[in-house]
């Protein structure tokens, strides 16, 4: 077999797995394609991207195009001469120009089971949804959003206990194994394509900082499902005496208090937070003040005084 030369097309470290295999399974990569480095949340430091930086410390060349549909940076992208581009949490849409360059086309890795959970979300939504399940789609991309056709799937298990950071760390090395296999089957022409329902489709809205506002008259189960599907970010929110506090770490804890929803029933420093919600009360493990570090609870309390019988808004 002829050696396969790969552009890797990201941004975040959801690709750096994917990345390190197509290296480890002798793939050349023969460039990294990245967005533009931007300054960080205090707009004072340009922070480099997680995905550059791994390519540059595996020896790819990194282009950060401001357009990636920009005519000079197409003709540049074709004489790379590259047989198939992947690509996974960009950030830029491919037009049908792009996507026609390569032999075998573009890859791309989703984190969903499509054609469930399109769009700039799945993977915080599918949490958020309290679905017993996700996973990872590769999909040959096409000029829709995540509107191409299947390759191959992996499943993996939502609980409890599952938060944002750890599904997408276990989706990001899913869907890199995933990839190897499914590159290697396209290539021997023994893969099928499966066009996708457009009508079991749906679509993983954006997550804003206001999605995180916990509305305590919902159920323990909806609320925990919703602060592990913020945690780490935006963070799901209460707010106590005007100020925000975030929460994580949630447990369903039984209580049958007649309390109104949003009533702290627990707070010490050594049983920690309770909140009563529609049908119990939820534990909260962790919180983060504003411009505080996350701690546990027990130790936020022996600093902030939260009073039982108080509503959260």
């Amino acid at each position: 077999m002829k050696n396969i030369k790969v552009i890797f097309m990201g941004t975040t470290d959801f690709g750096v797995p994917a990345l390190e295999s197509l290296i480890a399974a002798r793939y050349e990569v023969v460039a990294a394609i990245c967005q533009p480095d931007r300054p960080n949340k205090r707009g004072k430091k340009i922070e480099m991207l997680p995905l550059k930086t791994k390519a540059l410390e595996l020896g790819i060349p990194v282009l950060q195009p401001e357009n990636i549909k920009e005519p000079q940076f197409i003709d540049q992208l074709k004489r790379f001469a590259a047989d198939i581009f992947i690509v996974a949490a960009y950030g830029q849409i491919l037009s049908k120009e792009i996507l026609a360059i390569p032999v075998y086309g573009a890859l791309n890795i989703h984190g969903s089971l499509l054609p469930e959970y399109r769009g700039a979300a799945p993977i915080q939504r599918a949490i958020i949804d309290g679905r017993a399940k996700t996973g990872v789609t590769i999909m040959q991309m096409a000029e829709g959003m995540d509107t191409g056709d299947m390759l191959a799937k992996a499943e993996c298990p939502i609980t409890e206990t599952t938060t944002f950071f750890s599904l997408y760390r276990d989706l990001s090395v899913l869907g890199a194994a995933l990839l190897i296999e499914t590159v290697k089957n396209l290539i021997e022409g023994s893969l099928t394509p499966e066009p996708q329902n457009d009508a079991l489709a749906t679509y993983a809205q954006k997550i804003l900082k206001d999605t995180g506002h916990i509305n305590w008259t919902k159920s323990s189960r909806e609320i925990l499902f919703l602060i592990n599907g913020t945690d780490p970010v935006p963070g799901a929110h209460a707010v106590y005496r005007d100020q925000k506090i975030k929460c994580f770490l949630p447990e369903i804890i039984a209580w049958e208090g007649l309390e109104k929803p949003g009533t702290i029933v627990i707070a010490s420093d050594r049983s920690g937070l309770a909140v009563k919600t529609r049908d119990g009360a939820l534990k909260i493990g962790s919180v983060q003040a504003p411009g505080k570090k996350r701690m546990e609870t027990t130790v936020f309390l022996r600093g902030k005084k939260m009073e039982t019988g108080t509503v959260l808004n």
